[in-house]
Parts: structure tokens; sequence; C-alpha cells
């Protein structure tokens, strides 16, 4: 595996902004799953393409291969390597259980709408980079969280 920089990627919350009632402008509804609507904003590729010069991209989601399989393809985005964050059926795990392994020593980005409070524990006692980018769920991500992340 690259030693690269990783661009960690949540979906529900950041692509996916399921914080408020009504579908933000700029963003179509689609049924992905059966009877639950999921927002995406087709920029997103773009946007988080800007990023591939410097982080290799990662799914760090609940969704795991679902995101390459139904949502990679809307967002023009390749197949991107996953990040196994779910837990067993219905349990609500923190993602850095599997995350903080999976990224060993490498600097990271880490684009989400939850980080927990180990999350921020594990981030500031790391030796390697590491910037957590909330994306707050009303809204999702923006151009202002790349730039973010693209900050030396």
């Amino acid at each position: 595996m690259s030693r690269e920089a990783l661009a960690l990627i949540d979906v529900d919350g950041v692509l996916n902004p399921h914080g408020s009632a009504a579908c933000p402008p700029g963003y179509t509804e689609h049924e992905l799953f059966p009877g639950e609507l999921v927002r995406v904003r087709p920029e997103h590729g773009r946007m988080l393409l800007r990023l591939a010069d410097r982080y290799t991209l990662v799914w760090a989601t609940y969704w795991e291969d679902e995101a390459n399989r139904l949502l990679a393809p809307l967002l023009g985005l390749p197949r991107l390597p996953v990040i196994p964050c779910a837990g067993p059926p219905g349990s609500q795990q923190d993602k850095l259980v599997g995350i903080a392994p999976w990224v060993t020593d490498r600097a990271v980005v880490w684009f989400d709408d939850l980080h927990s409070t180990a999350a921020h524990e594990w981030a500031a006692s790391r030796g390697a980079p590491t910037r957590l980018i909330h994306v707050d769920p009303v809204g999702g991500l923006a151009d202002v969280h790349i730039d973010q992340a693209l900050r030396p």
C-alpha cells in the first residue's frame, strides 16, 4: 500500500446532506436504497478530484462498498479504496475502530459530520499530520472544505 496522504470521505452528512427537511439547492434526490432518498450533488466529484494530486481518496463511510457501486458513478468518481467502518448489523460503532489501523502512520484529512471525541483524541495524538474537517450535515461538502484540506 502507498505511503501517500489520505483523504477520508464520509457519505451521509457530507455528500448526502440529510440535516434539513428540504433538499438543498444543487442537489437531486435519488432512491439508491428502497424507500430511502439520497441527496446527490454531481459537482462533488469534481470537488473531490481537486484533492487527487495530494491525497489518495478513500471511502470512510458505513456505506462501505455501496459507495463505489451506487454513488461513485453519479459523481464521476473512479472506484476508491474502502475502509471497513461498519460493525455488526445495527451497531453504531465508532468509525475510528476501522480507520486507525487502516491509515497507519500516513497523513490524513478526514471529512465527516460526526467526528467522535475518540477521533479528536486520536488526531491530536498522532505523529502524522491529521486534519479533521467537519462538514455541516445541513449543507454538505462545499469548496471551503476542499480548500481547508489543501491548505498547507
